[in-house]
């Protein structure tokens, strides 16, 4: 059985720790004292700011292109192995920037691991550019901008990602919101993860976008929740990460089920896997077994995905072909 569509996952959140090894002996890099797995992964739930810290412990690893083109491609192998239909990887590329590799480069390597890793495996994956919270408005305007020059790479979306409970504003950022769209990049934003209800509304208004990502406490308002559901929001689910991130106390308090009966569409993500130990067919496996998705739920979250993706004509009906091929073998 397929796991779907993989609609929210980072690609800081997807290095191999065996890769992060090698990787640093080359660079030169520092061993952390208790190796790459412990730094890369979390020991217990906490905040947002403390998961935070164990996905830019692979930071260092991206200042390389080869490297940074190197996750991307095993991010794309590994998704097709959890046997994912489709993966959009985001990540934050003016965090990588050097004084050798300008945006543009950091970009290009991302877009060409994936490219490298979607021909090796026939999953379809894009690239989704983030705009980061802490940065200013130039920056987040330059990394927005970039996408149109490399139309055409595979580049599909824009995000906004960071530590929301630090920088819980949405305004800051509808320069860059609004640059991203003449590059045909589709919108999504973290909201409601750290911050309440409300962020829902405010992103919507202020940066144009119909995607959410996490959006926890949404249901904690059932006013903001109606609204949501009225303005046609998707709401990008990723369980297991809301429990790491301190969002809910376990993954059976998850509001799946309460965004499902308000209407809203939702779709599914893994956000940071090797953070949390959990890939999309896990996450799958939660919306079943402790979350009681049936079948025809499921159904619904894939025919809901696949119309939120940021895809092509063709690459969507190469997608719903992905869907439908394990019900059609003999």
């Amino acid at each position: 059985m397929t796991a779907g569509l993989n609609l929210h996952s980072h690609l800081e959140g997807r290095v191999r720790p065996a890769t992060a090894a090698e990787l640093a002996r080359a660079a030169g890099l520092p061993t952390p004292p208790q190796g790459w797995s412990a730094a890369l992964t979390l020991d217990e739930p906490a905040d947002l700011t403390a998961y935070l810290v164990r996905v830019a412990a692979s930071y260092p690893l991206f200042r390389d292109p080869e490297a940074l083109r190197r996750i991307a491609y095993e991010a794309v192998l590994d998704a097709a192995a959890d046997g994912q239909a489709h993966l959009e990887l985001r990540f934050g590329p003016t965090t990588h920037v050097t004084a050798e590799h300008d945006l543009d480069t950091v970009v290009r390597a991302a877009a060409d691991g994936v490219r490298e890793g979607s021909e090796a495996t026939g999953v379809p994956a894009g690239i989704v550019v983030a705009a980061l919270r802490h940065l200013d408005a130039d920056a987040n305007e330059a990394a927005a901008r970039t996408p149109a020059r490399a139309s055409g790479s595979g580049v599909t979306g824009f995000d906004l990602a960071g530590d929301e409970s630090r920088w819980p504003a949405h305004e800051p950022f509808a320069g860059a919101f609004s640059i991203a769209p003449a590059a045909g990049l589709g919108l999504t934003c973290h909201a409601a993860e750290a911050a309440g209800p409300e962020a829902v509304a405010d992103a919507v208004r202020h940066l144009g976008v119909r995607r959410i990502g996490h959006g926890a406490h949404l249901a904690e308002d059932a006013e903001a929740l109606r609204r949501a559901a009225d303005e046609g929001v998707v709401i990008e689910i990723c369980p297991t990460s809301n429990v790491w991130t301190g969002a809910i106390a376990d993954v059976a308090d998850h509001p799946a089920r309460a965004f499902l009966d308000a209407g809203l569409r939702l779709v599914l993500g893994d956000d940071n896997p090797v953070q949390t130990g959990s890939p999309l067919s896990a996450e799958r496996a939660v919306l079943t077994d402790r979350l009681g998705f049936t079948p025809d739920e499921l159904a619904w979250l894939d025919a809901a995905a696949l119309e939120a993706a940021f895809l092509t004509a063709d690459e969507r009906r190469a997608v719903a072909a992905l869907l439908r091929a394990p019900e059609s073998s003999p």
